[in-house]
């Protein structure tokens, strides 16, 4: 499995995947000196992760909304299941949990869907930030709320202060 960490806006990110595709994408929470993170950040991008790094800068850019990449996350099929009805979820819109349990078939299963997307091992490139409380709240995110707040307002197409 390759793996390269890159410098986000939102902070160290560690990339892996082979040829079978994306593996993972996480930030990484680590309260790192400048020094460490410099020495962190990969200088050479192994060639089954270029595409998904140029991706990801792109998205950072505010030049690329929908990512076409190979995805190979580990999961449960109920898990897969979540994910792959994440990444129906607009750029820029979002839904709440009930909403995505209601479209996955059944409402019952609100907390096996938030606790998928908690799991979600494709940080932004399935993008479980775009799910919120049935309140409009913003609400749990493995990332950070902060993070989840920035990626939301990056993506609004209303330029303000702040949504939340």
């Amino acid at each position: 499995m390759d793996s390269c960490t890159i410098q986000t806006p939102l902070g160290l990110t560690k990339i892996t995947g082979d040829d079978n595709g994306l593996a993972s994408i996480i930030v990484l929470n680590a309260n790192l000196s400048e020094k460490e993170t410099e020495e962190q950040v990969t200088d050479i991008i192994p060639e089954t992760l270029q595409e998904a790094v140029y991706q990801i800068n792109e998205y950072f850019e505010g030049t690329r909304t929908q990512f076409d990449l190979l995805l190979n996350p580990e999961g449960t099929s109920f898990q897969k299941q979540v994910w792959n009805e994440l990444k129906t979820i607009p750029y820029g819109k979002t839904i709440s949990y009930l909403e995505l349990s209601k479209q996955l078939g059944d409402v019952k299963a609100i907390r096996a869907v938030a606790n998928a997307n908690g799991k979600n091992p494709l940080w932004i490139v399935i993008p479980c930030h775009r799910v919120i409380g049935s309140d409009g709240s913003l609400t749990g995110y493995a990332g950070g709320l902060h993070r989840k707040k920035w990626l939301l307002e990056h993506e609004s197409p209303y330029k303000q202060q702040s949504l939340f």
